[in-house]
Formats: C-alpha cells, structure tokens, sequence
C-alpha cells in the first residue's frame, strides 16, 4: 500500500522530500498507552513537541516556542529547542510518561530536531 505525496509544489523540492520522510517514518513509528509518540513539529521560527497516544487519540503533555517563558527569552533558535525538549521531558514525567517513541515529522535529525531531543533525554525522557 503506498500512498503519493500530493502537495502543488515543484518536483523535487525540499517540501516533497519532507513529506517523502514524513510518510516513510509514520508507516513504522506508532504510539501507545505504553510508549506514546513524540511528535515534532518545526516551522521557520517556532518549533512544538507533543507526546501523542494514538491509541486513545489524546495528547498527554506538549511545549512550545511560543510559550510566554520561552518565547521572550534572548536565545537562538537551537538553544529554545532544547528548552522546549526539557519541558516536555517534565510534563511527561509529571504525566507519569518515563519512555516515548520519537517521531520527527519528515524533518532531518539535525539542528533544532537533535536539540530537542538532547533537551528531552537530558531530563529523564527515554528513546
């Protein structure tokens, strides 16, 4: 069963290729009651992380760039990551969450995606 990319974009651009890695990676990467899904999900200026059990449809616990504490912080984009990823590490320990499954949206694991994860592995979050 494949499934085709439609997105109104040239062939071969970078947004195909996300949505090519994006599909790859859902086929294998599902959340449950036991180990639920960290969602990344990353824009040009904010990223946001949401700990999903697609089971039950629910989203346990989730951080973002655009909350009040972080999003008026002078940092780079890299270093917010990292505190959205620590965020998130303890609203899911505070949910009872200690391990997850990583899914990084069709996104490469680099830059601000890794940082989020250093952030979350730092503070007790297993993947």
């Amino acid at each position: 069963m494949s499934q085709q990319v439609s997105v109104r974009v040239r062939k071969g651009s970078a947004q195909v290729a996300r949505k090519r890695r994006h599909f790859r990676v859902r086929k294998k990467v599902v959340g449950t009651t036991a180990r639920p899904r960290l969602v990344v999900t990353r824009s040009a200026r904010h990223i946001v992380a949401q700990i999903v059990d697609d089971s039950a449809s629910k989203t346990l616990a989730s951080a973002s760039t655009m909350e009040a504490d972080i999003r008026n912080q002078n940092e780079d984009k890299t270093r917010k990551a990292r505190q959205v990823g620590a965020l998130v590490a303890q609203r899911a320990k505070s949910a009872g969450i200690t391990s997850v499954v990583f899914d990084r949206s069709g996104n490469k694991f680099h830059g601000r995606v890794a940082a989020l994860a250093e952030g979350a592995r730092e503070n007790g979050l297993d993947f």
